[in-house]
């Protein structure tokens, strides 16, 4: 079966991606803007590079409400921070992305506590193991309720006991217990791994297999 997603319906065509490109992980935005603070989380979302460090979000709109104030905030300020979410705050996380009236503090609505960022003006999650502060590159409209926005990763936070060695950057990452989104309503936990070295074309031809 074929889909050309230029001949079809806007809602097939995010099942078709949205059911097949998984796990994706969720970035829980917050922002700052004239209404106060906003949070919001967003799974078109992944990190693009490290020179320099580049995060993408894809923020997409209701066709009758247009963007939540979180996604205008990026567009407006340029300042957002990225928190990652981890299995304990899935329902608070899932809170903030009820379809509040604008100018709602989904962080209060969720009962979050939040910390100062030390670059920009939106605070990031306290609880959260991780959290990325970034400010916009540039963005790009891709549709009439669609636009991609790539941020430069200014700082990056993570709680101290996720560190094996903070001078070597090596992280727990099992224990810090993340969450992705499938689809629809499903989500993934992230520490069901397995290893798979990458080959090099020097073991390929010593093991005879080119």
């Amino acid at each position: 079966m074929r889909y050309d997603l230029d001949q079809v319906p806007e809602p097939i065509a995010y099942k078709l991606l949205a059911a097949t490109v998984i796990p994706r992980p969720i970035a829980w935005v917050v922002t700052r803007g004239a209404q106060g603070v906003n949070a919001a989380p967003y799974s078109f979302f992944n990190v693009m590079g490290s020179a320099p460090p580049t995060i993408a979000l894809g923020l997409m709109a209701a066709p009758d409400r247009g963007f939540k104030d979180t996604a205008l905030n990026i567009l407006e300020t340029g300042e957002f921070v990225v928190n990652l979410v981890p299995e304990r705050l899935v329902q608070a996380m899932n809170l903030t992305s009820a379809d509040a009236p604008r100018g709602v503090d989904e962080l209060a609505l969720a009962g979050l506590e939040t910390l100062p960022s030390q670059h920009i003006a939106p605070p990031r999650i306290a609880e959260s193991p991780v959290a990325f502060e970034c400010r916009a590159l540039s963005s790009v409209v891709t549709g009439p309720c669609q636009t991609v926005v790539i941020g430069r990763v200014l700082a990056v936070h993570i709680q101290d006991r996720y560190l094996k060695n903070p001078e070597r950057a090596h992280i727990d990452t099992d224990a810090l217990d993340l969450v992705a989104r499938s689809f629809g309503s499903d989500y993934i936990r992230t520490h069901d791994r397995f290893d798979l070295p990458r080959p090099t074309w020097a073991g390929l031809q010593a093991a005879g297999k080119v």
